[in-house]
């Protein structure tokens, strides 16, 4: 049975690709480790921790000794790299913590790697290194030859991290895959971001706060896709290689916010608040997914009208767990961030 590193495996999108490997019951013995930040949550996994199939591990994967040790005694051969600090606003507020994670923990890992030897390691990033595209150019899209042009401190410290990878692929020859993702949305998401602070926001009886004009566009990627695809590049895909990774929903804020409003019965006037925008806003971003169709057979399955709505239904079934987060230290951030034109 193979034995796999997880960090980040108590975020969203780590803890979704856990469980995902669990339900399939995948051949594989998954480590994971995660440092339990604000938006690290031990309920994301809990329910299916074992000694056997899901090993738990509270740390940080700056802690080289720590990693280390892990290495050891779990003759740990693989690697999916989630954890990170992600939130673009909280990197315009302090980029201190997304240099740490993102660049420092990174660099962690793959000096582990190299020493004490690795199959895979595949870095997980995001569309968001490429920069912004033109608003009104549809054919102009990211592929994996776009150059790096990040606009934010958060996208500027992932870039930094796949720059990392890159230089260990060759200069040591370290079998490393690179995967940029779009936008994500769906269950154990943290409700600071746009889908799941819209959805509690309005089962709260609160308006949504939209940045801006709301004509910013994404593509959006429902959760199981990228986890799927994530799977299939650790085991298809090229060492070296970089994999764009997208939905195939290329959306305004504006338009989904639209759709929550409208999937959850609400007005457009009662319940949109418009916010200023933060500096350095990209406009649009949007993913060429056409090697990784190509060359590993991966495409979504999941539709944006159908998955948003399961969307806020886990959401719906799961209040108390989006509830104990919303509140304390939260409160203070989403007061500080989101500011009435």
């Amino acid at each position: 049975m193979r034995t796999t590193l997880v960090t980040g495996s108590a975020g969203f999108i780590g803890s979704n690709f856990v469980r995902m490997l669990r339900g399939r019951n995948e051949p594989v013995r998954v480590i994971c480790l995660d440092k339990l930040t604000y938006c690290g949550n031990l309920a994301n996994v809990a329910d299916i921790v074992d000694k056997d199939r899901v090993v738990f591990v509270r740390g940080d994967i700056c802690d080289a000794a720590l990693v280390a040790e892990l290495w050891k005694q779990y003759d740990i051969r693989e690697v999916v790299h989630f954890a990170a600090e992600s939130h673009v606003d909280r990197s315009i507020l302090d980029s201190g913590p997304f240099v740490q994670t993102n660049i420092v923990g990174t660099q962690v890992l793959l000096d582990t790697a190299r020493k004490l030897g690795c199959d895979r390691y595949l870095q997980v990033s995001t569309d968001e290194v490429y920069g912004s595209l033109p608003e009104h150019d549809k054919s102009a899209m990211f592929t994996e030859e776009t150059p790096l042009a990040p606009n934010s401190p958060y996208s500027a410290s992932k870039t930094a991290a796949d720059c990392m990878v890159r230089a260990y692929f060759h200069t040591f020859g370290l079998p490393v895959l690179t995967t940029r993702c779009s936008n994500n949305y769906g269950p154990y998401h943290f409700p600071e971001k746009m889908i799941p602070l819209f959805v509690t926001n309005l089962m709260e009886g609160k308006k949504v706060p939209l940045y801006g004009d709301g004509m910013n566009i994404r593509d959006w990627l429902y959760v199981v896709d990228h986890c799927d695809a994530i799977w299939t590049v650790l085991n298809k895909g090229k060492p070296g290689e970089v994999y764009n990774i997208g939905g195939n929903n290329e959306m305004t804020n504006r338009e989904v916010t639209e759709i929550v409003l409208r999937e959850m019965g609400k007005p457009w006037d009662q319940w949109v608040q418009y916010v200023k925008d933060r500096p350095g806003h990209d406009r649009r971003y949007a993913i060429d997914a056409s090697k990784i169709r190509r060359e590993l057979g991966w495409e979504p399955k999941y539709r944006f009208d159908t998955a948003i709505r399961q969307t806020i239904q886990w959401y719906k079934d799961n209040e108390t767990w989006w509830r104990a987060i919303k509140s304390g230290e939260y409160l203070t951030y989403y007061e500080k961030q989101y500011v009435s034109r």
